[in-house]
């Protein structure tokens, strides 16, 4: 590495304000004009400080006029973001800053996801380095530990910096993933308020539908009830306007034992097990059920039977045999209903 010694003058020249256009020849090779500086030259070339001195060689950011700098050896590279990675270590790995990846990438947050790819500039080992600057006039040697403090307080000086962009990274970054928790956390918490405002429709939806099945529940047993009472209302008159009637009606005989018979009548009287009971069958809305009624010729039965064909003033008397059904044939009787 090559020492340059500088006057008073030459320094003060060095730290003064960026001024002078930078200018690239085709060959990839840069000459430094007076008031250049790293970050001047990087920031019109699109690269950064860290590149450039990697590229040239460079273990401090002191340049001079008329030195040449390589930016040939300056390559773009993919990075894809593996778990675990930030735009910090990324940096760090490569040799560049935060400021630089999110610049060169468009980005305007320092959150990566696994599977993203970023450009990266860096820099190749440099071949060679024909950099060369004007040996400077001889400072007395009372300048020299100035212009050394003056370099110390410079690296200490990006040292502060570095240390501080990087808490700052930090810093935005636990405060970018704070954020995400806290929407998570806040969709989360609507997500639940969500199904428990679900729940209670649900839960509203199935007491209604209970309380409509009572009503109608309730409504169907009002309504079995007022049709019970009308038909018993119904039975009692036809009980009064039946009791003490006399009527001719048509009467025919029937037996327990006949084919398909079951020997029970409509008001459940086993037939069979009493052979000698009087019965008649009867039409319900001429004769109600239970009366007891007179019959000529067949005495006093209770009307406990109905069939499919005694209709109106019709009656079938019951007898124990089937030759008495026969003797009886049919006849027209007078009858009373007595109760």
């Amino acid at each position: 590495m090559k020492k340059f010694i500088f006057t008073l003058g030459t320094t003060a020249i060095l730290s003064a304000g960026f001024v002078g256009a930078a200018s690239a020849s085709t060959s990839g090779t840069y000459e430094v004009q007076k008031g250049d500086t790293l970050w001047k030259i990087a920031q019109n070339h699109n690269v950064s400080v860290d590149e450039l001195k990697d590229a040239n060689n460079l273990t401090s950011t002191l340049i001079y006029p008329n030195q040449t700098l390589n930016l040939s050896s300056i390559k773009e590279i993919v990075h894809t973001v593996k778990r675990g990675d930030t735009l910090w270590s990324i940096g760090q790995h490569y040799g560049v800053t935060v400021e630089e990846i999110k610049e060169w990438n468009g980005l305007t947050s320092d959150l990566v996801f696994p599977g993203e790819q970023f450009k990266i500039k860096t820099a190749q080992a440099a071949q060679s380095q024909t950099a060369s600057a004007p040996v400077a006039k001889a400072a007395p040697q009372a300048q020299q530990p100035q212009t050394a403090q003056a370099q110390q307080e410079q690296a200490a000086q990006a040292q502060v910096a570095q240390e501080q962009a990087q808490k700052e990274q930090e810093q935005a970054q636990a405060a970018a993933q704070a954020q995400v928790a806290q929407e998570q956390a806040q969709k989360e918490q609507e997500q639940a308020q969500a199904a428990q405002a679900q729940a209670a429709q649900a839960q509203a939806a199935q007491e209604q539908a209970q309380k409509e099945q009572e009503q109608a529940q309730a409504q169907a047993a009002q309504e079995q009830a007022q049709k019970e009472q009308a038909a018993q209302q119904q039975q009692q008159q036809s009980q009064q306007q039946a009791s003490g009637k006399s009527m001719t009606v048509e009467a025919t005989a029937y037996t327990a034992n006949c084919a398909g018979c079951s020997g029970t009548t409509a008001t459940g009287v086993n037939l069979k097990s009493n052979p000698n009971q009087r019965v008649i069958a009867v039409d319900p809305s001429v004769i109600p059920l239970g009366s007891k009624v007179y019959v000529e010729g067949y005495g006093q039965a209770v009307a406990a039977d109905t069939g499919g064909a005694i209709k109106g003033n019709r009656i079938d008397v019951f007898v124990s045999s089937d030759s008495a059904a026969q003797d009886w044939g049919r006849r027209s009787v007078k009858i009373t209903v007595i109760d």
